[in-house]
């Protein structure tokens, strides 16, 4: 299995973050890229991974839909179990990733069996619902995470959007959103904002840091 590792920090002791991709672009995706270095500057070591669909189109260069959920979960629980019995072992470990695989790091935050694996969860761009589709959430699950729940998420996420967003999820106790003014699913700001992508990605960072250095 293939991993990216980004140190962050001078010292061992740091948390880790291991990162998912979404569904669309790979692990080595520019804004991932971006993502983990802003990240490491932060003191954050990311490791990256593909889940098997992503893998073999690296391989054969075909594009396919991402695999079913059960193959994504087991695939992303193998990921843990390697770190964690890896020389990252015993370092602060949190779990998220990049619209769907922040969502599918979410799904195993909710699995009593792996209660206590890990601190917390960060979601970058979560995908509360298909855009334009509110009759289609994913976040029943929500209710039953057992750590904390970090989503950055752009305001003009179509995917979920802070009027849509922050009534709807205000009883899950766990779960923390910090926004990104402008932003969408990619945390692209509008032209006319002073901030570029890369200065979203770098608050979107330091909120990261900050949540994870709370747990």
């Amino acid at each position: 299995m293939e991993v990216y590792t980004t140190k962050g920090g001078n010292t061992d002791s740091g948390p880790i973050l291991v990162l998912a991709h979404g569904a669309g672009a790979p692990a080595d995706s520019p804004f991932m890229i971006r993502l983990a270095e802003s990240l490491a500057a932060q003191g954050v070591t990311t490791v990256r991974f593909e889940f098997p669909y992503m893998a073999r189109r690296r391989k054969d260069g075909k594009k396919r839909p991402p695999d079913r959920q059960p193959k994504l979960l087991e695939h992303y629980e193998q990921v843990i179990a390697e770190v964690m019995a890896g020389s990252l072992s015993g370092r602060p470990l949190f779990i998220g990733g990049k619209s769907m695989g922040g969502r599918m790091a979410s799904l195993l935050a909710a699995d009593p069996r792996l209660e206590g694996r890990f601190n917390g969860v960060v979601c970058f761009g979560y995908p509360f619902h298909p855009p334009g589709k509110m009759d289609r959430w994913r976040i029943d699950h929500f209710p039953a995470v057992c750590c904390p729940v970090l989503v950055v998420q752009g305001t003009r996420d179509p995917f979920g959007k802070p009027d849509e967003v922050s009534e709807r999820v205000a009883s899950f106790k766990r779960l923390q959103l910090s926004w990104l003014e402008g932003g969408n699913h990619d945390f692209l700001p509008l032209a006319k904002q002073p901030e570029s992508q890369e200065e979203l990605i770098q608050q979107a960072a330091e909120s990261a840091a900050s949540f994870m250095g709370m747990h």
